[in-house]
C-alpha cells in the first residue's frame, strides 16, 4: 500500500519534531512503527546547529508525500522546527502534500493563538528574533494554519 501510495516519492512520511520534547519516547515509537509497516520514513535525528535548515531536509520534506507534524510545548521555541513548519506547508499548497498535525501534549488553541505553555514558548523566540518581525510573522502565520487543520490530539491530555 505504502509503495503505491508514494507517487515517486522518495519517502512517505517526513516527521518533524523538538527532539528534546519527544526523541526519546512518542517519535522514536511513531518512528517504529512506521519503519515495522515498511512506510518509509524520513526523520532527522542529527543535532546539527545552524542558521538555516539544512538543503538535505528541505529536499527530504520536498521529497515526501506526507509530513507529520509533532507539536509539543517546545516546538515553537526553535526556529529549525519553525522553518520546517513553513516549508511544508509550502509543499501542503505546491505538491498536495499531505499534513497530519500530532498535539503532544498542546491544545491546538494554545498553538493557533500562541498562548498557555507553547505561547510562553513562542515569546522566547520572539526575543531572540525581535529585529526580525517578518520572519515572526511567517511563522506565526504558520502556527496559526497548522493549528486549524485536523490533527490527532495525541497524549493532549495533562
Amino acid at each position: 500500500m505504502a509503495s503505491s501510495y508514494r507517487n515517486n516519492k522518495k519517502y512517505d512520511v517526513f516527521v518533524s519534531f523538538r527532539g528534546e520534547d519527544t526523541r526519546d519516547n512518542f517519535t522514536s515509537h511513531l518512528y517504529s512503527a512506521l519503519s515495522r509497516q515498511n512506510i518509509q520514513t524520513f526523520i532527522d535525528d542529527q543535532l546539527n546547529r545552524g542558521d538555516e535548515i539544512s538543503e538535505s531536509l528541505v529536499n527530504a520534506i520536498e521529497a515526501s508525500a506526507i509530513s507529520v507534524i509533532i507539536f509539543s510545548e517546545s516546538y515553537p521555541s526553535s526556529r529549525w522546527c519553525l522553518d520546517e513548519l513553513v516549508k511544508i506547508l509550502e509543499c501542503k499548497k505546491e505538491y498536495a502534500q499531505i499534513l497530519i498535525p500530532v498535539f503532544y501534549r498542546v491544545d491546538p488553541s494554545d498553538l493557533r493563538n500562541q498562548t498557555g505553555s507553547f505561547g510562553d514558548s513562542f515569546s522566547k523566540l520572539e526575543e531572540r528574533f525581535k529585529e526580525n518581525s517578518k520572519k515572526l510573522q511567517t511563522w506565526r502565520k504558520a502556527l496559526k494554519e497548522a493549528a486549524s487543520l485536523s490533527g490527532f490530539p495525541s497524549q493532549s491530555i495533562r
